[in-house]
């Protein structure tokens, strides 16, 4: 029986002898399509290669491509676990043509790997063709499938379309039937949602291209487009009707049962399929840079984690279990997908963090949830309220709340849930607005096609000479542009100019010609286009001119100092918090750095400290920066830490800086940092000059952010500090020094000074003591002192109270106090009377004559407040009146 990494590999091979060039997966998160949240498909990351804004050195591809559907139209979330073929994520197998060959290769070559190289039965096979394709229709019968088992189909389930926009076209699918002894139709027939007939391969003969408007065109070349799940295919090669049984979902779902001691085919065989599911699609999505948050892809993902660990929780686990899931997956796919192999300790970090963080909510949620359902009549749905109150306060998705209610039987009032949500006005969830790297800029696609890639001579150099190909203002292309003129983009054969990329900011600098002068002011790249964002300073710079560039030398260095030191960062991170440090994120400017990464809290003052002091050893250290071009594979294979789903060609540059002494271990056991890397460094670490760190934040959930300060910079920040201290010592008049000792001798004395001048302000309050004030009274056998005061605050009262308690010895007091207009209130009783009077009770009468409201305290001393002072002498009759029991 073939196991699935085989059946992937069968195919692979199977179109790479007939032409076609293996290409890696692409990520998870769209590098070319911002209408995508996540890659749905194979064709995904070709969709300029079909509309023909970009070529590539192939015309025929085949992949195994990585696929998430869980959020917008493609959203499979719901069924997941209770279907036989349902899944978050899946492979995509796919082989491709652009412009290349079309439906009279694409159909033969899709019925002979599937009945020879799969050796499945053609008697069990029939297809479909879109109602207009009779050439597919023709091509079908020639490669022998009876006309009676080819079913012209009149709907979109034949007309495929990636999105709103984009390649589409009709298609034909093949149809595997697995017997009259399970229910179901054929396509196009009342009974086609059966599971008889089951679908293993679409094939897309990509002719038009949809717009927003709703018009279509006729691609310029017709391509091929296809897809065969694996899972799919596997189940059927395997022997099996349902995908969860192949060996790897199989595999999953025993260590799954493992992890929770549960049997895996027992009462809680869902809850196994869901987790088994769930735990391939948070891995890869984590592994490509996605981390949960509560927007955009990280809201998907921690719904999708949220999901699978209450399925844990209904299999009994007490404790965090899906990080424990995470080293059998890497079995079974990581030689298939490296960089789950190498996101693995970020993965079981990130799974446990959130699992840990979601136990502490679920038991309550889930109370919640069941009281609510004690309240409601047998079957009647849950109020969209309650499910609101899950969502707001205990962090439960209503999809979450809607899965632990089918169980059950029950659904969610949806309408009322809405309306819950814009009552309370929450933050509605963002809309996707897009992602990647602006490739759908038609105009730069077409200049890149006309005058190739801009060269790249900022590695060894900061001037060059260049060629002015052509300039570019609001999407036009202009011949020339004079002074004055902004807002334009110049496009030269090559430069030293840095584009911005990998968090390293665009340079900046000068482009003369023999007739103007511009200033750049940023540099971006698009479709392997540098772009010069300009503004011209004198004359006039025109097509076809040859010219000059100048890199803004100081704010270069500057630039790459913070880079380069990044690097070190990055490694010293690791090495003072642990392995499952990656970045996430940087931003390298002539100013400044901040590099987030992955950790699940805070740094302490003593790790910011080793984690400095180690950066500015190896700045000392002044080693050369050196740099190595390599492929991926041989770069990782050194151990190059690389940016998780960051796109990388066929040649990557590999920056080392750094070298370890004694005993301490490297990546390649001799070097300090390894890192992927195209931007530009320093030539020596000590360069860098100085390295000061100014803390680190939080950047989102599971990502913290460290910045920092390099050379000039950093030296200018300590000599603020410096003559902030001097200052300060000065005014102290003692030395820099002793600083420290001074501000602690005067908090100390200041401290007593305040206990001594409340001391006074108390007594003075009193009468001058203890000796002087006003004299008790009796009021119904029980001894009374009511005073006014002025020129204390409230929180003296306590301590006046209690030198009258001592001066009447056994009874009751009353202290109001003049705070500027307003009054504060206190009352106290000796405790040999509190069940006589309550200091309470004295203390809300006042307050209500006083203008206030409430009080409280204990029986023997209570405070309050009022708002007019001036009624001192209603709020003591008011509290005799109480005393005496007259209300």
């Amino acid at each position: 029986m073939p196991s699935l990494n085989d059946i992937r590999s069968t195919f692979l091979n199977y179109f790479e002898r007939n032409g076609h060039r293996v290409v890696d997966s692409s990520p998870l998160v769209p590098r070319n399509d911002p209408t995508l949240m996540f890659t749905n498909s194979g064709m995904v990351q070709f969709k300029n290669c079909f509309t023909g804004l970009e070529k590539r050195d192939y015309v025929r591809a085949t992949t195994a491509q990585k696929c998430v559907r869980a959020g917008g139209k493609h959203n499979d979330l719901d069924n997941v676990g209770y279907t036989a073929r349902h899944h978050t994520f899946f492979e995509m197998l796919g082989n491709f043509s652009f412009g290349d060959y079309f439906k009279n290769e694409a159909i033969p070559f899709a019925w002979e790997l599937i009945t020879k190289d799969f050796g499945i039965d053609a008697k069990r096979l029939l297809t479909t063709v879109y109602h207009t394709d009779d050439e597919a229709f023709e091509i079908w019968k020639k490669v022998g499938v009876p006309e009676d088992r080819i079913i012209r189909i009149a709907t979109s389930d034949n007309f495929w379309q990636m999105g709103p926009t984009g390649p589409c076209g009709p298609c034909t699918e093949i149809f595997y039937d697995h017997g009259d002894h399970i229910w179901g139709g054929p396509p196009g027939s009342a009974d086609e949602d059966g599971d008889r007939f089951i679908e293993i391969w679409n094939v897309v003969f990509m002719q038009n291209e949809q717009f927003e408007d709703g018009s279509m065109r006729a691609l310029d070349m017709q391509s091929i487009d296809t897809g065969m799940g694996l899972e799919r295919i596997g189940a059927l090669l395997q022997g099996k009707h349902d995908n969860y049984d192949t060996d790897l979902m199989r595999s999953l779902i025993e260590a799954s049962a493992h992890a929770t001691s549960a049997d895996p085919d027992g009462p809680g065989k869902v809850h196994h399929r869901v987790i088994a599911d769930h735990l391939r699609s948070t891995s890869f999505l984590i592994a490509d840079g996605v981390m949960p948050s509560n927007d955009g892809r990280g809201y998907v993902l921690r719904r999708i984690m949220r999901r699978a660990m209450r399925h844990a929780h209904m299999l009994g686990a007490k404790d965090p279990v899906m990080y424990k899931l995470v080293s059998a997956l890497v079995r079974q796919m990581g030689a298939a997908y490296p960089e789950l192999t190498r996101a693995q300790a970020l993965i079981e970090e990130t799974l446990k963090l959130e699992e840990t963080r979601f136990k502490q909510t679920l038991d309550r949620g889930l109370k919640l949830l069941d009281d609510e359902l004690s309240r409601l009549p047998e079957g009647e749905n849950l109020p969209g309220e309650a499910a609101f109150k899950l969502y707001d306060t205990y962090g439960f998705p209503l999809d979450l709340t809607q899965d632990a209610l089918r169980e059950k039987g029950r659904a969610v009032d949806t309408y009322g849930f809405n309306a819950a949500m814009d009552e309370q006005k929450a933050k509605a969830r963002a809309s996707w607005a897009g992602s990647g790297e602006a490739i759908n800029q038609t105009i730069w696609f077409e200049i890149e096609e006309r005058v190739g890639p801009t060269e790249f001579l900022g590695y060894e150099t900061e001037t060059a000479e260049g060629q002015i190909q052509t300039i570019v203002a609001d999407g036009v292309e202009f011949d020339s542009v004079v002074v004055g003129q902004k807002g334009f983009q110049i496009v030269v054969n090559q430069t030293p100019f840095y584009a911005e990329s990998g968090g390293q900011v665009g340079d900046a600098g000068i482009i003369r010609t023999e007739t103007g002068e511009a200033r750049v002011t940023d540099t971006k790249k698009v479709a392997g286009v540098f772009i010069h964002l300009a503004e011209v300073t004198s004359g006039k710079l025109a097509k076809g001119q040859a010219a000059k560039l100048e890199v803004d030398h100081a704010r270069r260095s500057a630039i790459r100092a913070n880079h380069s030191a990044t690097h070190l960062l990055h490694e010293a991170l690791r090495r003072a918090l642990g392995e499952h440090v990656a970045q996430k994120g940087s931003l390298n400017a002539e100013d400044r750095l901040r590099f987030d990464f992955s950790h699940a809290k805070s740094m302490s003052a003593e790790e910011i400290a080793q984690v400095e002091a180690e950066v500015n050893a190896f700045i000392r250290q002044n080693t050369p920066v050196e740099t190595r071009i390599m492929t991926p594979d041989d770069a990782r294979g050194l151990g190059a830490q690389a940016l998780f789903g960051e796109k990388y060609g066929d040649e990557v540059r590999v920056v080392s800086m750094g070298e370890l002494l004694g005993s301490g271990k490297g990546a390649d056991g001799k070097t300090y940092s390894l890192e992927l890397c195209g931007g530009t460094h320093v030539r020596r670490t000590g360069d860098i000059g100085a390295f000061v760190a100014l803390g680190d934040s939080a950047s989102s959930a599971g990502v913290r952010r460290f910045e920092a300060l390099t050379g000039q910079a950093a030296l200018d920040h300590l000599k603020a500090q410096n003559d902030r201290l001097a200052e300060a010592a000065a005014a102290l008049k003692t030395s820099p020094l002793d600083v420290v000792e001074r501000v602690k001798a005067l908090a100390e004395e200041r401290k007593s000074l305040a206990n001594e001048v409340a001391q006074l302000r108390r007594e003075l309050a009193m009468g001058g003591g203890a000796s002087g004030g006003p004299e008790a009274i009796d009021i119904n056998g029980l001894k009374f002192i009511a005073q006014v005061v002025s020129g204390v605050s409230g929180k003296d009262l306590p301590a006046l109270v209690d030198s009258l308690k001592d001066k009447i010895g056994s009874g009751a007091v009353l202290v109001v106090a003049d705070t500027g207009g307003k009054a504060a209130v206190a009352a106290g009783v000796t405790a040999d009377k509190t069940e006589v009077i309550s200091a309470v009770e004295m203390v809300k009468a006042a307050a209500a004559a006083l203008g206030g409201k409430g009080g409280g305290g204990r029986p023997d001393m209570a405070q309050a407040g009022g708002a007019d002072a001036s009624k001192a002498d209603e709020a003591i009759a008011a509290v005799k009146a109480v005393i005496a029991g007259e209300v």
